[in-house]
């Protein structure tokens, strides 16, 4: 069975990615993750097994290089003409990181990741807990618990 062509993985899968990773790292970063994920796919991917999940495998790269991105950003000093008078919930001052993003980042992080990989990437239980350690069921009712509390802070819509 041969692998389908990379830019086909890419068009695919790169929305999806791009999701989890803005939903990991938060919009301002999550390109920069997206581009290191699809780099890192990129030069694996002819040694992938034929039948894998793609989907699965492509968020799991996302979210080390989503680790490494909130480790990076951690260790950098964010200049600024004037200090804000809020603190940004995402460590970027002046940025508006939105209603959603804000609500998504005020999850736990368990909760956090297992809404982003089974509400925006698709990934079934299984997966999210390989993904983060624990059980399906773990996952299961982190996810349950993550949208239950967006629910009660986020006034907008969920998908």
């Amino acid at each position: 069975m041969r692998l389908e062509p990379f830019e086909a993985v890419v068009r695919r899968h790169g929305p999806a990615v791009l999701r989890v990773c803005r939903a990991v790292v938060g919009p301002d970063a999550a390109d920069d993750a997206w581009s290191e994920t699809f780099l890192a796919a990129l030069r694996a991917y002819p040694e992938l097994p034929p039948g894998s999940n793609v989907e699965a495998w492509l968020v799991r790269i996302a979210q080390r290089k989503a680790v490494d991105q909130l480790r990076a950003a951690a260790r950098r000093a964010v200049p600024v003409a004037e200090p804000p008078d809020v603190p940004s919930a995402l460590g970027l001052p002046g940025q508006d990181d939105g209603e959603l993003w804000t609500a998504l980042a005020a999850l736990p992080d368990r909760q956090r990741q297992a809404v982003a990989y089974h509400h925006l990437a698709g990934l079934p239980y299984a997966e999210i807990a390989a993904l983060v350690g624990g059980t399906p069921e773990a996952a299961r009712r982190a996810a349950a618990d993550g949208v239950a509390a967006l629910r009660r802070t986020y006034r907008g819509d969920l998908p």
